[in-house]
């Protein structure tokens, strides 16, 4: 099995999961104050937490890259790019994870079963009803993703005055409310599918209640102990 070393796993609790919840506070900042600070910050952050544990190896490679992009961040600012290049983050986010549950549904490791081989083990996936919900939970997330995507793309084109349409002075099919639109596009768009994970928690528990299950806290803290397993699919389970 291949797990973090201890030093790794203690660096992920401690630090990525902080980075990743003051990422939207600094996009709501940058988006009340207009100010390049907050979406360079918020930027910066995102970065981090996502390099993080390639950074941690402390081989040049990775730190390279870092400094490559802060490089660009801070000249994207200068020019006032940061926002812009911000607002554009929830759409490639929300597209990129749509395609990474979208990609593992031709194969026999559907994303979601790889996280329950990386949170309870591989045993869990041959108990009644488990390898079936997890392909349907996969098509799930894939579809919301998708949509949630489209919902975002459309909202950063066609807000009324701080669309990209409306920037380059086109006019938009659908104008949409520039308040609606931002709150949308740095909190809404978060809530939602925080909501759904909650929701499908939930649903889970009552749907397999046949079985055990464990809880949330310990879930979300394997599923970030453990990701390099869900990336590469290694079907080895979880200590």
């Amino acid at each position: 099995m291949t797990s973090s070393s201890p030093p790794a796993e203690s660096a992920t609790r401690r630090y990525v999961l902080p980075l990743l919840l003051a990422y939207p506070l600094l996009a709501i900042a940058g988006a009340v104050t207009q100010r390049q600070i907050f979406p360079l910050a918020a930027l910066l952050l995102l970065l981090t937490a996502v390099m993080l544990p390639r950074l941690q190896t402390h081989r040049a490679g990775p730190w390279l890259v870092w400094l490559g992009v802060l490089v660009a961040l801070l000249l994207l600012s200068l020019y006032g790019f940061a926002g812009l290049l911000l607002e554009t983050v929830p759409v490639l986010i929300n597209a990129l994870l749509a395609c990474w549950f979208g990609s593992t549904l031709g194969t026999s490791e559907p994303l979601v079963a790889r996280f329950i081989v990386a949170i309870e083990g591989t045993d869990r996936l041959s108990q009644p009803g488990v390898a079936r919900y997890a392909r349907q939970l996969t098509w799930f997330w894939t579809l919301l993703l998708a949509t949630q995507a489209v919902v975002l793309a459309v909202l950063l084109l066609c807000a009324e005055h701080s669309g990209l349409l409306a920037r380059f002075g086109i006019v938009s099919p659908l104008l949409v409310s520039d308040r609606w639109a931002t709150a949308w596009l740095h909190v809404g768009g978060y809530l939602l599918l925080g909501a759904a994970f909650l929701l499908e928690y939930g649903y889970r528990r009552w749907r397999l209640r046949h079985l055990s299950h464990p809880g949330l806290h310990d879930m979300l803290l394997q599923l970030a102990l453990h990701w390099p397993q869900l990336v590469h699919g290694n079907r080895t389970a979880a200590s």
